[in-house]
């Protein structure tokens, strides 16, 4: 039988509010508040705070205070990412980053989504879908990806839109719903 962790993680509906997954949130928060009131001149303290919250990191990760997650562990993140200010990411599950890529202030990356059914939400269950970004992709301020959604290498999505459905390489993308506006190929 799996933990709710387990279903979780696999996009299943599971109980949020079970007593390992309670905890692993606290200690995040904790994390976060130590990051979160971490000083300029502490760049030390910042990395090894980042170390714990986000153990799934490559080389260089930047991070721009305050910044928010469910639970860091389930982020995947290559080398030289950066977040600029007030990012939040629900990593109910699995969030991959590629290398180089840029986030805006503001942007909001949701896996966690809730049942269509009333009956089913009011239960108190919900459930996560996977969301993956390519390498070298910038993502404007204030843009939200929504859950199940990947973008494709090198991709640009516009200043305030919404992702609500996947988005190819090599273009810029915008707009509520966000879609694709051009091509960046040079021909």
């Amino acid at each position: 039988m799996k933990t709710e962790k387990e279903k979780m993680l696999d996009g299943e509906l599971y109980v949020a509010l079970d007593p390992e997954l309670t905890r692993e949130r606290t200690e995040a928060r904790l994390l976060m508040l130590e990051l979160n009131n971490s000083r300029e001149d502490e760049p030390e303290k910042r990395t090894e705070t980042l170390k714990k919250l986000i153990p799934n990191a490559g080389k260089d990760l930047w991070l721009q205070p305050p910044f928010y997650c469910d639970y860091g562990s389930n982020m995947i993140v290559g080398d030289q990412v950066f977040f600029n200010f007030n990012c939040v990411v629900l990593d109910v599950t699995y969030v991959r980053i590629g290398s180089r890529t840029l986030f805006g202030p503001n942007v909001q990356i949701y896996t966690a989504t809730h049942p269509t059914d009333h009956v089913t939400r009011a239960s108190g269950v919900e459930s996560a879908k996977p969301i993956t970004i390519g390498e070298d992709v910038w993502v404007g301020g204030s843009a939200v990806i929504c859950p199940g959604v990947s973008i494709g290498n090198r991709t640009i999505i516009g200043a305030g839109s919404v992702v609500t459905k996947d988005i190819p390489d090599d273009v810029f993308a915008a707009g509520n719903p966000c879609r694709v506006i051009r091509s960046l190929i040079q021909e």
